[in-house]
């Protein structure tokens, strides 16, 4: 299963998929929009984990782009530090299958990868 980590915190970036390899995942990350929709443009992801504030386009502005510019439906996970009502609406709205506020843990992350992946 391949999965595209967008986040802008390197250190956040490296630590998720460290993790993730370690749980035999394969891994693309992506430290803002632009990378992320190169990457998206060049390959084909069972899984995104999206960060909702990127630099040059959010979360949302990715999740978007897959689901009406590529026409996919992959699923995605979105990573926040900020608990906004709003913005899980939004995600809602999008059918965004996970919402996890950081700091997490790890483990529940994998937790929430390995069920919508064997949806």
């Amino acid at each position: 299963m391949k999965i595209l980590i967008c986040e802008d915190n390197r250190l956040a970036n490296k630590t998720l998929s460290v993790v993730l390899k370690k749980e035999g995942f394969e891994t693309d990350t992506a430290e803002d929009g632009n990378q992320a929709i190169d990457l998206l443009q060049k390959n084909d992801y069972d899984l995104l984990i999206v960060d909702i504030h990127l630099p040059y386009h959010s979360g949302l502005e990715l999740v978007k782009f897959v689901r009406s510019e590529q026409e996919k439906d992959t699923p995605a996970i979105f990573l926040t530090a900020f608990s906004d009502p709003q913005m899980q609406r939004q995600a809602r709205e999008l059918g965004i299958e996970g919402y996890i506020v950081k700091p997490f843990n790890p483990s529940d992350l994998v937790t929430k990868i390995k069920s919508i992946l064997n949806k």
